[in-house]
């Protein structure tokens, strides 16, 4: 049976660790869809040590833009994260709200026609302040935009407060 659910809050708030509890919770040996692109060799490093973290129970699959090409039928699959796939979206159109919306919310529902348990990891950067970068200002719109198109879908949606789950839906 298809559920949705989605993980919301700011950076450092435990959206990670509860997604891989709740998918542990679920089945003995979940996939992990991570959407990261590498940026450095921190960022490599920490990937990899994230990857260990996990251990062997985890099916790792990185795919940075066409997650409706991952087979997860009958999976409980952790995407972490939006925000990192918005990322690739409006890296590549530079900064095109609508383009990237479009490829997103198409991908995203393609994906989500298969019968698997999709947890989706994101940020919500809308709590913030409004920023005087317009390039900053765009992506939080796309998100938000992305994040309510999930939202709206989800089956169950959970705000994290500082490690703890708050339950919207």
């Amino acid at each position: 049976m298809q559920r949705i659910i989605l993980i919301t809050g700011g950076q450092r708030s435990g959206k990670s660790s509860y997604a891989q509890k709740l998918a542990l919770s679920l089945t003995s040996n979940p996939v992990y869809l991570a959407t990261s692109a590498v940026w450095d060799e921190e960022h490599r490093q920490r990937i990899e040590r994230h990857k260990r973290d996990r251990g062997p129970e985890w099916t790792n699959i990185e795919e940075l833009k066409d997650v409706q090409n991952v087979d997860v039928n009958d999976k409980v699959v952790v995407i972490d994260c939006i925000t990192l796939w918005a990322t690739n979206f409006f890296t590549e159109t530079n900064g095109n709200v609508e383009l990237s919306l479009s490829a997103i919310t198409e991908r995203f529902e393609a994906f989500t026609k298969q019968n698997a348990t999709f947890i989706f990891v994101t940020n919500e950067l809308g709590l913030g302040g409004t920023t005087t970068n317009d390039l900053q200002r765009k992506f939080n719109d796309l998100l938000g935009w992305v994040n309510q198109h999930i939202a709206q879908r989800a089956d169950e949606m959970v705000l994290m407060v500082s490690g703890i789950p708050v339950y919207i839906k």
